[in-house]
């Protein structure tokens, strides 16, 4: 049955169930076969949860990232000394507004007291919850992060870094979803193995699987697993954090291209574990799973690895703005 066509569904499948709590924004339906259960957080300040079919796969709450880890050819050309301050910013970001709307009227942040005139029974067509966020860089800039989700359980995000002058080359912008446990592996529509804005030439367009959460063996851990031109990419999981789910088939969560193919990376590690280890062996257990979507990587260069900057037409400009989309869906 398509969820989108009203006139085939009772009034409560028709409808989201929206729960507004003094701390959080619930959202709840069932879409192809599947219920779904979405939480926004106003304390943390983003997505906090989404469960499917009971399973959830949010360990923290998803946020902007502009740090991705060095490569020996950012060290040797001394990125790190001119950018290294998008990596503070990666950790630290303030969630200065949040705006709530349903079936596209806005309202009053829904929290206490406001929120009491809700009932337990309140339902739209759809939800859009839109985060604010204020860097720690100087100049501050603002990056807003839009969730609207539909009746088919869609959540469509948009993204939007908003430049300003004086700021120094950001490595990239994204966002970051860690998930509880480590995947099993992923699939996707892109290009073959690892690539780069300026090293996509050996890449051939096509579906690719990939076994578990392969980190490159450096002698030094730095970035790796990137993966330009996406279409879609989804993640498979068999494990859980819930003890009481004792039998686990494999499960999966896809994120698809809305306006434009996107960049990716699933690793087992996020940008400051990579950046903190000068050996493998520095690394920590795999224990978790840390997909970033990308609207824009910095290339890597390669020329030299001791002072040769990153070409000009793949570096990424921190005082334009960026805005890209995408769609995570059941």
């Amino acid at each position: 049955m398509d969820c989108t066509n009203k006139a085939l569904q009772t009034v409560g499948q028709k409808k989201l169930r929206v729960i507004y709590g003094d701390c959080t924004l619930g959202v709840h339906g069932s879409a192809k076969g599947k219920a779904f259960h979405y939480i926004f957080s106003y304390q943390t300040g983003g997505l906090e949860s989404i469960n499917i079919e009971g399973r959830e796969w949010l360990y923290r709450t998803s946020r902007p990232t502009f740090w991705r880890a060095l490569t020996d050819n950012d060290r040797g050309s001394g990125f790190h000394l001119k950018s290294g301050t998008w990596m503070s910013a990666d950790l630290f970001m303030g969630c200065v507004k949040i705006e709530v709307s349903a079936d596209g009227k806005s309202m009053p942040l829904p929290i206490a007291p406001e929120n009491n005139k809700f009932g337990g029974e309140a339902w739209a067509d759809n939800i859009s919850i839109a985060f604010t966020y204020e860097t720690i860089t100087s100049p501050k800039i603002n990056v807003e992060v839009v969730y609207k989700v539909d009746l088919c359980g869609k959540i469509h995000v948009v993204a939007e870094y908003k430049g300003k002058e004086g700021l120094p080359e950001l490595p990239v912008f994204g966002m970051r979803f860690i998930m509880p446990t480590k995947a099993a592996g992923y699939r996707y529509e892109g290009l073959s193995g690892e690539t780069y804005p300026d090293r996509k030439a050996g890449g051939r367009r096509g579906i690719y699987d990939v076994e578990g959460l392969p980190v490159t063996p450096y002698l030094v851990p730095q970035d790796c697993g990137m993966h330009m031109d996406t279409s879609w990419v989804e993640i498979r999981r068999n494990t859980v954090l819930d003890n009481t789910m004792k039998t686990q088939q494999e499960f999966s969560l896809k994120i698809t291209a809305a306006d434009e193919d996107f960049a990716f990376s699933c690793l087992p590690y996020t940008a400051q574990e990579l950046e903190n280890a000068t050996h493998q062996e520095e690394l920590p257990p795999a224990r978790r799973t840390v997909l970033c979507i990308y609207g824009a990587v910095r290339g890597v260069g390669g020329i030299d690895s001791w002072r040769t900057d990153v070409e000009e037409a793949y570096h990424v400009s921190a005082e334009q703005d960026i805005r890209f989309t995408f769609d995570i869906v059941l």
